[in-house]
This record gives structure tokens, C-alpha cells and sequence, in this order.
């Protein structure tokens, strides 16, 4: 086949590439060639998507399928105009924050999405809604030869937001107390960014068509901690602490610095960890053992440096900072 990547030069677009070059297609990818390399063997063209004419140098060709995962609608609008009438196939990797309730646990893809951005420029705070309104433009677009993949949780080895690896991470960096907050039998569902990357992929082969919730079997964030642990070798003390009293602290829930990933306060947001993944699963997702996943995931954040500075999760000195807190002045 003959594949575009619009992008391609990210973790989950470059996963997507490199593999289908592995599987023999012929990839293609139209980025401005900023955020990093394109996959060994996918032949990149620089442009930038927020300009007009940006895919003229690839306008011209029929392709056999077209993957897109961007988060801003003027790119996706801009595609389809230009791009529609040349594509076999259409993929776009959406996400499971186009969902417009994110408290109802086993939630399938019939459940309603977010209303669609109107300005073609996204924010962090409007994440849902512009994917969702990429989800609409493309529909328009293309009709049955569109693909919608909707991920939640992604994880594994690249993962550049560190949430993913954090507490497998963690467990192996030492052995001293682990301060985790109190939600043990809350959800937890992630994906291996291979297993995602897999069931894209044989669905463009397969012209697979719909909308699928790509996302992991469903845990609880206790089971998650304790194989973590248990991988990781980690034999120390576990001290669970309230969410109110975390937040007390300023520590961020969810993801970035000093913050502790897969813990989500807002109860609007309690079964955003919890999606049905059946008509995926269904159509052909495989999902490795989460033990596996785990272990995956640990041996690369191992290459990278339990020590370094994260994207998400707490650094040791916090940690301890926040335990010393926590217990209060020592009594001679």
C-alpha cells in the first residue's frame, strides 16, 4: 500500500510509520520536521498544515490510505478539502476525550461525543471538542472509507508524557516508602502503544471502517501498583493518603511535574479509565498481559533514567518532602 502519515514525527505518528514500513507498505510523511525524525525508510515532506498550500506536494497522488492524528481542526479541514478525493482510506486517531460524559463505566462508542469546537485552533482545554470536530469534518469528508480510533491511556516504551511508566518507574528507583494516593479500587485501562499501533494498522489493511475505543482491559489501580511493585522488586512501605489532602499539597493530579499519574480527583472524570473496549476487541484488538506491558515499559524507562526529570509523576525529593509532611515533626 501507499501510505500518508499526516505527521509522522511524533511518538504515536512515527509508530505508526515505522510499522508500516515494517509490514512492506510504502510510507509518506508531510510534517514540518521539527518535533523529530520521521521513521528509517518513510520518506518525509516538509510542510507546514497551518498554511495554505500546505499539501500540494502530495495532492496530485491517489493513496491507498491516509492516517492523520492531529488535534487542531483547521489542519483536518485543509486535509479533507484537499486530500479526500485521493484517499482509498482514512484513518484518524481520535480520542476517548471526544466523549461528552466521562462518568459512565463501560461506555461504548455509542455514547454521546462533545460538541465540536468552531475555531479551527485548539487548546489544552479543548482537547474533546476538537477532536471531535475532526471526527465530524472527516465523516463529512469521507463517508464509509473512514476509520476513528479512539485511544485513552497510551503507554510504552517513547511514551514522552511519562504517565504510563511512572509507578513501574518508581517502584524500581528505591526501595524507601511510596507515597500513593488512596484510590486503590478505582479504574485503570491503558494500551501498549505496539498493541494500538497493531490494530490500526491491520484495520487500514482490512479497510476497516467505524469508530473503535482503542484502549486497554480494565484494572484497578491497586491491581496496577501491586504488579508494578512486584516487577519492580519494590519491598518498601506503601503509604496511601487521601486525594483531598494531596490536593492540599498542590500536588497535580492526572500528569506533569510533581504530579501523580493515573489518579484523577474530579468525579465527573471517574470512569474516563473505564471505557468498553468489546467492538474493538471484536474487530481484531490484541492486548498483551498487563504483566508483559509492565515489563516492557519498565526495561525502557530503565534506559532512559529512573532518576531523570519526568514528564509526569513525582521526583524523590518531593516525594520524600511530601511523607515528612505527612507524618509530622519527629519526636525526640
Amino acid at each position: 500500500m501507499d501510505i500518508l502519515v499526516l505527521g509522522g514525527t511524533q511518538w504515536l505518528g512515527r509508530e505508526l510509520a515505522a510499522e508500516a514500513l515494517r509490514r512492506g507498505h510504502a510510507v509518506t510523511s508531510l510534517a514540518r520536521g521539527e518535533a523529530g525524525a520521521v521513521a528509517e525508510g518513510s520518506q518525509l515532506v516538509v510542510a507546514d498544515r497551518s498554511q495554505p498550500g500546505a499539501y500540494d506536494a502530495v495532492a496530485d497522488r491517489e493513496w491507498d490510505a491516509v492516517i492523520d492524528v492531529t488535534r487542531q481542526p483547521g489542519f483536518a479541514k485543509r486535509a479533507a478539502a484537499d486530500l479526500a478525493g485521493r484517499a482509498a482510506h482514512w484513518t484518524f486517531v481520535s480520542s476517548g476525550n471526544v466523549y461528552a460524559a466521562q462518568n459512565e463505566p463501560d461506555a461504548d462508542e455509542s455514547a454521546e461525543l462533545m460538541p465540536p469546537l468552531t475555531d479551527d485552533e485548539a487548546t489544552a482545554e479543548t482537547y474533546g471538542e476538537a477532536k471531535s470536530a475532526i471526527e465530524q469534518v472527516y465523516r463529512d469528508a469521507l463517508g464509509d472509507r473512514l476509520l476513528v480510533v479512539r485511544p485513552g491511556l497510551i503507554t510504552g516504551p517513547g511514551d514522552p508524557s511519562g504517565r504510563g511508566g511512572y509507578w513501574v518507574a518508581r517502584a524500581a528507583r528505591d526501595d524507601e516508602p511510596m507515597l500513593v494516593p488512596d484510590i486503590l479500587d478505582d479504574p485503570v485501562q491503558a494500551i501498549h502503544v505496539d498493541d494500538l499501533v497493531a490494530f490500526t494498522l491491520d484495520g487500514i489493511e482490512r479497510r476497516l471502517t467505524g469508530a473503535f475505543n482503542a484502549v486497554g482491559d480494565r484494572t484497578t489501580f491497586g491491581d496496577w501498583l501491586e504488579r508494578s511493585r512486584a516487577i519492580a522488586g519494590h519491598t518498601g512501605e506503601v503509604v496511601a493518603v487521601s486525594p483531598e489532602w494531596l490536593a492540599e499539597q498542590g500536588v497535580a493530579e492526572w500528569s506533569g511535574p510533581e504530579s501523580l499519574p493515573l489518579w484523577i480527583i474530579d468525579p465527573e472524570w471517574n470512569a474516563f479509565l473505564a471505557r468498553s473496549n468489546a467492538a474493538a476487541v471484536a474487530a481484531g484488538l490484541r492486548l498483551r498481559p498487563l504483566d508483559q506491558l509492565l515489563a516492557e515499559v519498565l526495561e525502557w524507562e530503565r534506559s532512559q533514567g529512573l532518576d531523570r526529570e519526568r514528564g509526569a509523576g513525582l521526583s524523590a525529593d518531593r516525594e520524600r518532602e511530601l511523607l515528612a509532611a505527612l507524618r509530622g515533626p519527629s519526636i525526640e
